[in-house]
């Protein structure tokens, strides 16, 4: 006798999306990149670049797929974040997101910013090293722009995924060029810590870390003494998935 198989369109189910936060370091500070959405929920209002799932998709190429049509963007670090699945997070009915994280230098986003209409709004964390929570994202301005549906906390909660990574993980070198200065990764450093931190000692820690490796040229078109270039030496670890 054959087995009797439930349908599983007899069972209420959320609709199933995925959100990218996308960083960048721009003037010394994490930024955020943000679209203006067209319809509604929150018509004209910033939010994170996003989709639905498709039913024959992998959640993860989903999330590639929003960075490629909506950003123009393909290999960079990406990375799954969280899932957020508040009953109430969108007000047109259930919908769970598992949210993602991207990386990117901010030499490759010149060609992508005017094309697909990005906006980069500078991150404000009000809260201590780990705590979490939302942040806010200020324009030119300075003044605090309002996000769409819980985009503040996914922000928020990549900004905590971060700083509780970057010691241990490489993954501030996916916000810097493939050849950087010391000083270029000690403000990615600060600027995920949202602190100071000694140079001296951040730069024997890096040197001595094994993750650096001498490219033997040097910044070159300064006024001041020019700085050795490095760049990021492979290890078990890897910098990360692409994508």
């Amino acid at each position: 006798m054959e087995e009797t198989v439930e349908g599983l369109d007899r069972f209420p189910h959320p609709h199933l999306a995925v959100d990218i936060a996308l960083l960048t370091l721009h003037a010394g500070a994490l930024h955020a990149l943000l679209l203006r959405r067209t319809e509604a929920p929150f018509a004209g209002a910033l939010s994170l670049p996003g989709s639905f799932v498709r039913v024959r998709e992998a959640v993860d190429a989903a999330a590639a797929r929003v960075l490629a049509e909506k950003c123009g963007l393909r290999d960079v670090f990406l990375e799954q974040l969280f899932t957020f699945g508040d009953v109430k997070r969108d007000p047109r009915g259930r919908v769970v997101s598992v949210a993602h994280y991207a990386l990117v230098p901010a030499a490759r986003l010149q060609a992508v910013m005017t094309a697909y209409d990005l906006q980069l709004l500078r991150i404000v964390v009000p809260w201590p090293l780990h705590q979490g929570g939302a942040v806010q994202v200020v324009g030119e301005d300075q003044k605090a722009v309002r996000l769409a549906f819980d985009h503040a906390d996914i922000l928020g909660t990549t900004v905590q995924r971060l700083r509780g990574k970057i010691d241990y993980a490489p993954v501030g070198f996916e916000l810097l060029p493939p050849q950087f200065t010391l000083l270029d990764l000690l403000e990615v450093h600060q600027a995920v810590l949202g602190r100071e931190l000694n140079k001296d000692s951040f730069r024997r820690r890096l040197l001595s870390s094994g993750l650096l490796s001498a490219t033997g040229r040097q910044r070159s078109g300064v006024a001041y003494r020019p700085a050795a270039l490095f760049r990021f030496r492979a290890t078990g670890r890897g910098k990360g998935k692409k994508a």
